[in-house]
Formats: structure tokens, sequence, C-alpha cells
């Protein structure tokens, strides 16, 4: 009987890890897929999605303030193109590590992301 209920207990805990990453991962989609990672997330807390809702939304709130640099005049246009495509390398490796499981910052400013939004999630 032990044995049965060990089965359970782990397919429960990999359901609710399966569950937690598939919300790591839609949170990394546009803006509309971190609400609604945020609202999936709310019903059954998973650490391990709130920790990439935290980091995709620290990637949305870069990228809003580099639409707001972007709107200098020449300088701000430099320093937006090249940081969009850094924007892009950190969000390519932020899902990467939603998919493979890792609750690993993006480059750059992931730690500052968890400092920032601790509270979020």
């Amino acid at each position: 009987m032990e044995d049965l209920n060990t089965i359970k207990s782990t397919n429960s805990t990999e359901e609710v890890d399966k569950e937690g990453k598939n919300i790591g991962i839609i949170s990394y989609i546009t803006l509309i897929g971190l609400i609604i990672a945020f609202v999936m997330n709310n019903d059954k807390k998973s650490e391990f999605a709130s920790y990439h809702i935290r980091q995709s939304l620290g990637l949305g709130v870069t990228g809003l303030a580099l639409g707001i640099i972007g709107m200098i005049p020449i300088i701000g246009w430099i320093i937006n193109i090249i940081a969009i495509f850094i924007l892009l390398y950190m969000w390519v490796i932020g899902i990467l590590n939603a998919s493979k499981s890792k609750m690993k910052p993006v480059p750059l400013l992931g730690e500052k992301y968890e400092e920032w939004f601790k509270s979020v999630g």
C-alpha cells in the first residue's frame, strides 16, 4: 500500500511541476501571456511559475523603458536598436530556462528582477 501512495504523490508532484512549467513558459509569450500566467498561478501557487512570472515582468518593464528611451532622437534610437537585440537574447534565455525547468535568472538584469519584483507572483 505504501508503494501505491508513493506513486500517487509522485504523480501529483509531477503534474504540479508540469503545470508550473507550462505557466512559466506562457509567462514569456507577450503581455497577454504574462497576464494569463499570473491569473493561472493565483489558484495554485507554484514557486517555479512565480519565479518566471517575475523574470518575464522584468523583461516587459525593461522593454517599456526602452520604448521610452527610443523616443529620444538619434542617441535614443541607437541605444534602442542595440538594447532590443540584448532584450531579445534575454527573452530567449528566459523561455529556454522555463522549458528546461530551470530557475535561473535571465542574463544581465535577472537578479535585479528577482529583487525588484519579489512580492509579485
